[in-house]
């Protein structure tokens, strides 16, 4: 499908890409790209066979690439792309997988004045708690949800050819407008980590920490699983979609401050209701899938 297939940081998902991509055939050279201060887990990309080889000069890694993809934390593309902006080819796809897609579009028109036609977001809704190319899948994007946000001037081929790849690799594709895609990733995405996060922070400072992780039940364990996320990419997230987090957070905390009523006031009824809403809902989710 391609002749040589360029991923810029070869960590979790960059790693599963190329290992995904080789096991389909997808391309006939794949090559990394990285900084210095990441040269042992590209070494190791390579020793396991994940990528056929390295580089740290950007120049020399995307020389004949027809497919590029970055796949650093979001905080970092506006950096990535003012690097390939010199060597920018109209005939190279490129894109990237970011959780959010609002500061993508961002930092390509602030790098290129516009989006390039020829570069397509994208937003691969997979992931795992662990992170580095040891990490890496091959079987990651199977059945998982894939999310493309082209823009006015996209080009239609390479969003065609973009969408038939991550096919090929099992995800499910769908296109979305940018700030819909934002919005509905702080609700479904965004926010979970924020709580699990923000739960076993409260739990982790109190006096009877040992006690309480202790004796924590698989509950406990499956609620606060994705608070072993890279906190370096989360942090991220949160300021690239800070608005839609925000506006999420004071509902949340509305949502909180009624149940806090509910049980104070004694009032089980309105609360029996209130779980047996959300018992529901959580159903149909489930039904959906």
């Amino acid at each position: 499908m391609f002749n040589k297939l360029c991923v810029i940081g070869v960590g979790l998902i960059g790693g599963s890409i190329a290992t995904a991509a080789r096991a389909n055939g997808l391309a006939q050279t794949i090559v990394g790209f990285g900084r210095l201060d990441d040269i042992e887990n590209l070494q190791l990309a390579k020793e396991l066979n994940v990528i056929d080889e390295f580089y740290t000069d950007i120049e020399t890694a995307i020389v004949d690439a027809d497919f590029v993809i970055i796949a650093t934390p979001v905080a970092a593309t506006e950096n990535v792309l003012k690097l390939l902006k010199s060597f920018w080819k109209t005939n190279t796809i490129y894109s990237d997988v970011g959780s959010t897609k609002g500061n993508v579009i961002e930092a390509a028109q602030k790098v290129f004045d516009c989006v390039p036609p020829n570069f397509i977001p994208a937003h691969p809704i997979a992931g795992a708690e662990n992170s580095g190319v040891s990490a890496a899948l091959v079987d990651l994007f199977v059945n998982k949800r894939l999310i493309l946000t082209p823009v006015e001037n996209t080009s239609s081929e390479a969003l065609q050819k973009t969408q038939q790849f991550w096919e090929k690799i099992g995800a499910l594709v769908s296109i979305m407008d940018v700030h819909q895609h934002d919005k509905i990733l702080a609700a479904t995405s965004h926010l979970p980590h924020i709580l699990a996060f923000s739960l076993v922070d409260m739990l982790g400072q109190r006096d009877e920490q040992e006690a309480i992780f202790k004796y924590a039940a698989g509950g406990f364990r499956d609620f606060t699983r994705i608070a072993s996320s890279d906190p370096t990419m989360w942090t991220a997230i949160c300021e690239a979609n800070k608005i839609e987090i925000l506006q999420l957070l004071e509902q949340f905390k509305a949502e909180l401050t009624t149940v806090q009523n509910l049980i104070e006031t004694d009032d089980y009824t309105k609360l029996f209701e209130l779980f047996s809403y959300a018992k529901m809902a959580r159903e149909r989710f489930l039904n959906q899938i």
